[in-house]
């Protein structure tokens, strides 16, 4: 049944098909549950802003999960999968209608062990923190969206968070210990994805398979400060970011490095009495002994430390988490009060190189705003540029993304809506999975381009392709 040939009387009959899983089908509470942060792009905007859902499920349990996938599938239904619907580029928005399944019911703690997490896919990422820390563990790292963000999302949807700079992205060896996942069948079977084998569902958008549930690794927690220092010139605040990026954990065990221009950070209100206007700012998380040393660090760099504060203090002066100044929270303080505002995705090509950013900051032009992340994968250093864009036109944008690639910069296009479209080559082993975890291709249909090309394919030669085009 598609979305076109449905009617009210067979979505009545799809919904008592799910009993006794929880149902929604108020169209205002639909459509909302079919959003997610597309809207942080004008060009996503229009593009989605018109696709719902038909009929939200919200099972509390596996078997529940299972029963939905089990409907869908005999009704030939779309699916998409919904945590907290934190993605950016509408990774859970039913282009074709459908039966959304929001997973936030299926929020157990299930174990906590010698570095690891074992958690069901609707669990809060905030919640698995707080009762992490009681055990001396803390997450190896998490969304900047912790509080309504859920790890099955940010394992299908995510990358990297507060703590990669540490710990590395998700996709690093050993931060994703197992996942398990259904297919989408007439009986849905459970399968079980170990270590580098989730690499074949991570990241994925939902398309190849229902997330069940997720064991990560988990690190010691310490008592992590807060701090902001404020610079001068953008080229102080960036090449002291990549200096505490660099540090050795012994002098400095820093858990977030981002660098945000003045411009930004003008639109942070909360921290007014805290941190002077117009300073470019370095945002991080430090351990508490090792706070002399970041001031150290920050004052070699013409910097210096505004605001340093461990979550006690934190608490009592009511201000946000600092890393809700960075990642793409960062974009969210400036959308609160200008939705004229939009961002993009830019890999930057040698860290180390201030001089790029510098050359790179001139040659954009007023409207473009640079946020720096440094991140950490394999022993090396990385950054990405997230900056504030503020949008005139599809063409302007278009023209800034060019400027940057003429500078050896990697645009990660932020404004598109398939899992290809993001500079990224086909991952065929998330495609392989799906051909075996969703032989009549219902989860996420449209998000992947180039399985429409491949479908026909057994699982074994889509797999094929992977080796003869992405060899690893």
């Amino acid at each position: 049944m598609t979305q076109a040939h449905a009617t009210d009387a067979a979505w009545s009959a799809i919904a008592a098909q799910l009993a006794p899983v929880e149902v929604i089908d108020q169209p205002v509470l639909v459509k909302k549950r079919s959003r997610d942060f597309f809207w942080y792009s004008p060009i996503l905007n229009a593009q989605l802003r018109t696709r719902f859902g038909d009929l939200v499920a919200k099972p509390a349990t596996r078997k529940e999960m299972a029963q939905c996938l089990a409907v869908a599938y005999r009704n030939d239904v779309p699916v998409v999968l919904r945590g907290g619907g934190t993605g950016n580029y509408g990774q859970a928005v039913p282009l074709n209608g459908g039966l959304i399944v929001e997973t936030t019911a299926m929020n157990r703690i299930l174990e906590i062990g010698e570095g690891f997490v074992r958690v069901e896919a609707g669990a809060l990422m905030a919640d698995i923190n707080a009762a992490l820390v009681p055990h001396g563990w803390e997450m190896a790292m998490f969304p900047s969206t912790q509080d309504i963000a859920t790890v099955g999302g940010f394992v299908a949807g995510g990358s990297a968070g507060i703590g990669s700079i540490a710990n590395g992205p998700l996709r690093e060896k050993g931060n994703i210990i197992q996942i398990k996942a259904l297919s989408v069948e007439a009986t849905p079977h459970e399968h079980v994805f170990d270590a580098e084998e989730s690499l074949s569902i991570h990241h994925a958008w939902g398309l190849n398979g229902a997330i069940t549930e997720v064991t990560l690794r988990t690190v010691p927690t310490r008592n992590w400060v807060g701090c902001m220092a404020g610079f001068a010139s953008y080229a102080d605040a960036y090449a002291a970011g990549y200096a505490l990026a660099s540090a050795p954990d012994v002098q400095i065990a820093r858990k977030l490095c981002s660098v945000v221009d003045a411009r930004i950070a003008g639109y942070f209100p909360r921290l007014d009495h805290h941190v002077p206007k117009g300073q470019h700012l370095l945002v991080s998380l430090v351990p508490r002994e090792q706070l002399d040393a970041f001031r150290d660090l920050m004052a070699e760099h013409g910097g210096t430390v505004h605001l340093a504060m461990d979550e006690t203090e934190r608490q009592a002066a009511k201000l946000p988490h600092v890393f809700e100044f960075a990642y793409n929270h960062t974009t969210l303080q400036v959308l609160k009060s200008d939705r004229s505002a939009t961002y993009q995705q830019i890999g930057v090509p040698d860290p180390a190189d201030t001089g790029a950013i510098t050359a790179i900051r001139a040659a954009l032009g007023d409207d473009v705003w640079s946020h720096h992340e440094f991140t950490r994968a394999g022993g090396q250093i990385y950054c990405a540029d997230l900056p504030i864009i503020w949008f005139r036109s599809a063409e302007r944008l278009a023209e800034i993304n060019t400027t940057y690639e003429a500078y050896g910069f990697t645009v990660y296009d932020a404004h598109v809506n398939v899992i290809e479209g993001n500079h990224m080559q086909p991952d065929y082993r998330h495609l392989a999975w799906k051909k075996r975890l969703d032989p009549k291709g219902l989860l996420n249909p449209g998000k992947s381009l180039v399985w429409e090309k491949v479908r026909h394919l057994s699982a074994d030669k889509i797999e094929a392709l992977q080796r003869s085009t992405n060899p690893e």
